[in-house]
């Protein structure tokens, strides 16, 4: 699903030089179901499903577990959502200082 992203234009020339490294992680690994969901209906109710809140907390603390402080610099984490505010060139140049970043993006409406 994302070699088409991660391995064309920009991004495959970022990873050859390796000035970007990307990590995908399946946030079923941090479930404690059974059946390992990661989502469900929202708790306000309405159409759609959302991302369940706890596996993605997990998810972001075992990750960043020894990564806190790289270089007196704190890893940041950045949750993408259709109701956050806009990624425009000014926010990707402000965040491309960054050296750690963790980025969070669900294929749902939020986060619940």
């Amino acid at each position: 699903m994302f070699d088409g992203v991660l391995g064309e234009s920009m991004l495959k020339r970022a990873r050859k030089k390796g000035a970007l490294e990307v990590r995908i992680h399946d946030l079923r690994l941090w479930t404690d179901d059974r059946h390992r969901t990661a989502d469900d209906k929202p708790f306000g109710g309405g159409p759609g499903m959302v991302m369940k809140v706890e596996p993605v907390y997990r998810a972001v603390e075992t990750l960043l577990k020894g990564k806190r402080s790289r270089g007196g610099r704190t890893s940041h984490v950045i949750l993408l959502t259709p109701q956050g505010r806009r990624l425009d060139q000014k926010a990707v140049r402000k965040i491309s200082r960054r050296k750690h970043l963790v980025l969070i993006c669900g294929h749902y409406e939020g986060f619940d």
